[in-house]
């Protein structure tokens, strides 16, 4: 019995970074608002891909929830924001990495206008 719970112990530890690897790039919105935009464009540049929203089933993504980041290279990003209030925040040159989740909090918001 403890040779099976052996084996199904690794094969669980052995599953999980595959597990993890299969959810790809995500956003976490650790802001204090609902974001109904989140655009990345290469940092420095003005060229902001699609709506980053548009993944999530209502369009909108709340305080503590994350969303799939898709058609995104790895690399360095100004991620553009906006909340359901209109509010547009932009936050410079940020990590964006493989099968990791990049986070944003009130204090990253940057650049913001009305």
């Amino acid at each position: 019995m403890r040779k099976y719970f052996a084996v199904a112990l690794a094969l669980t530890c052995l599953a999980s970074p595959a597990l993890a690897a299969k959810k790809g790039m995500r956003f976490w919105n650790l802001t204090s608002e609902t974001l109904a935009e989140v655009a990345l464009a290469p940092a420095g540049s003005q060229t902001f891909g699609p709506n980053q929203c548009q993944n999530d089933k209502d369009g909108t993504v709340d305080f503590d929830e994350q969303l799939s980041i898709i058609g995104v290279a790895p690399g360095r990003y100004d991620i553009r924001t906006r909340d359901t209030k209109g509010r547009i925040c932009l936050t410079r040159n940020v990590d964006v990495k493989a099968n990791a989740i990049v986070s944003l909090r009130d204090k990253d918001l940057a650049e913001c206008s009305p």
